[in-house]
């Protein structure tokens, strides 16, 4: 049974795979595709030509602006790319409750720092596993425009 996180996560990857072309190739033939559940650092990748991204929902009545922060992806899987030097792009979609307004933002890797990309405290019912916080406030995201 799918928790509601997961569910509006789920409509947050179908929404960008209806409204954005791959930002590497420019395929307009809705080319992103889901990755399996729980890949690690990706939700969306290119059939194309495999770019990878992550894809973010935050519901609020304004859409009109981006988030200051959003939570993101497990700490130590997070930490371990950032010391790599690898950053996955970001579409951000934010919502109304009712999903009759909604907006697209993305935030490229070539944006992205270290500093954004907070640990979390250890979650109650896994002490050992932490989240990231993303601080969108240290990066410009773009608006994509929706078909």
């Amino acid at each position: 049974m799918s928790t509601n996180r997961q569910i509006n996560g789920n409509w947050g990857e179908k929404y960008v795979r209806s409204q954005v072309d791959c930002p590497k190739c420019k395929s307009q033939n809705r080319s992103f595709r889901a990755l399996r559940v729980n890949f690690a650092g990706a939700d969306l990748i290119c059939d194309f030509c495999g770019y990878l991204a992550q894809v973010k929902l935050h519901t609020k009545e304004d859409v009109a602006k981006c988030p200051k922060s959003l939570p993101g992806a497990g700490w130590d899987d997070q930490k371990e790319r950032m010391d790599a030097g690898i950053f996955t792009p970001i579409f951000i979609v934010v919502a109304n409750s009712k999903k009759s307004k909604k907006a697209i933002y993305f935030l490229p890797a070539d944006l992205q720092t270290e500093e954004m990309f907070v640990p979390g405290k250890p979650l109650p019912k896994r002490p050992t596993y932490r989240m990231t916080t993303i601080k969108f406030g240290l990066a410009t995201c773009f608006p994509i425009k929706i078909r």
